[in-house]
């Protein structure tokens, strides 16, 4: 049986995020979920939907990283209620040939075991810088 627990959804779908379990990413969310990620970068936006989220916003990532480099540790989680806090850190090569290595934070709602918002901070200057070399003219699926 999968928990309910805010903290303990949050650490399940970060820790299936770090091993590369797509199963439980997809079904770690809610059908209606939103995660919203600001900025001006190509993929800031409210992205609406579990299959937004899974295949555009998190899988349109998979193009811009060199396969089986990436590393997703999770650092801390405070949760209150319904809502978690998450930091982690997120490395990988990139197909530019740099390094993303990040410090990242989501503010997670959790209803019923399944997430149904997050709000993403991170360093969009080094995302930019990173991913983005060209200014974002390659965007990523549903990032139009």
């Amino acid at each position: 049986m999968t928990s309910t627990d805010p903290r303990a959804v949050v650490i399940r779908y970060v820790e299936a995020v770090r091993d590369g379990d797509a199963g439980v990413i997809h079904d770690s969310f809610a059908q209606d979920a939103t995660w919203h990620y600001p900025g001006d970068l190509p993929i800031s936006k409210v992205w609406h939907g579990r299959d937004a989220i899974v295949n555009d916003f998190l899988g349109g990532m998979g193009p811009v990283l060199v396969p089986g480099t990436s590393e997703v540790a999770l650092v801390s989680t405070i949760a209150e209620g319904d809502r978690v806090v998450a930091e982690w850190t997120s490395k990988a090569t990139t197909v530019h040939g740099g390094t993303y290595d990040n410090r990242c934070v989501g503010i997670y709602t959790v209803r019923d075991g399944k997430i149904t918002s997050v709000i993403e901070y991170a360093d969009t200057q080094h995302v930019a810088a990173a991913l983005f070399p060209d200014g974002g003219t390659s965007r990523p699926a549903g990032a139009e």
